[in-house]
């Protein structure tokens, strides 16, 4: 991985620089979504080196663009999962292999699509579906809106648009962070071989312009604290 270690004189260890992320920025990403995403990484508990990969951007969506980072982050896309995953799926052997080698996946709404298998990179122990088609959903079409969560016992409101529910296979080595009104699981990190998926289904990372320009507001505030306790918990190893 990219961040290095120093050994003090008096035998501790401190991080010599900042670790390193990629956050991709191409086609299927929504405006805006990927510079939350950076944003919220570079401002967080642990501020990263962020740059963006994808084509066109500095960064090759590549095994050797993955090699020197720690952090990969696919963020909120368009409502095309299918598309979104043919101009993708060319990278997901690089993108299973770097994780499995120890590598931290962060999947944000379409990123959390993303991280199950039909179609997508296959790193969970389950697969996804759409939270509006679960029962007992509280929203069942695709608007932008608030919805409460339990994250971790305490009751929290995110930013949504049309999230997945990770439906995790029984008796699977799973973290479960947060859950939706009706019960299915709305944030969850699991290992992938040596590494670590961290992944939720609405949108932590959403700033006070995606709530403005939807006529929306949180009744929490728009804070970034269940964001960056996603981050943390998939760093865990790190």
């Amino acid at each position: 991985m990219a961040a290095t270690l120093l050994t003090t004189t008096s035998g501790s260890r401190r991080e010599a620089e900042p670790l390193s992320a990629l956050v991709y920025r191409g086609p299927g990403a929504c405006d805006g979504c990927a510079e939350a995403v950076a944003a919220l990484l570079k401002l967080g508990p642990r501020p990263f080196k962020v740059r963006y990969v994808g084509p066109g951007e500095e960064v090759p969506l590549t095994a050797a663009g993955l090699a020197e980072a720690d952090v990969y982050a696919q963020p909120g896309g368009d409502d095309d999962l299918d598309g979104t995953w043919e101009g993708l799926k060319g990278a997901a052997g690089a993108i299973r292999d770097w994780t499995r080698g120890g590598g931290r996946y962060l999947g944000f709404c379409m990123g959390g699509y993303l991280a199950g298998s039909d179609p997508g990179f296959g790193l969970l122990p389950g697969d996804t579906d759409e939270y509006i088609a679960s029962s007992g959903a509280s929203v069942r079409d695709e608007r932008d809106t608030v919805v409460p969560v339990m994250w971790k016992g305490a009751s929290r409101h995110m930013y949504f648009q049309d999230g997945p529910v990770f439906v995790l296979d029984d008796g699977a080595d799973a973290s479960v962070l947060a859950r939706y009104d009706n019960g299915t699981v709305a944030a969850v990190v699991a290992p992938y071989g040596k590494g670590r998926v961290g992944v939720v289904g609405p949108h932590p990372e959403a700033d006070s312009s995606w709530y403005s320009d939807a006529g929306l507001s949180n009744p929490d505030g728009v804070r970034f604290d269940l964001a960056h306790d996603l981050v943390e918990e998939t760093l865990k190893g790190l």
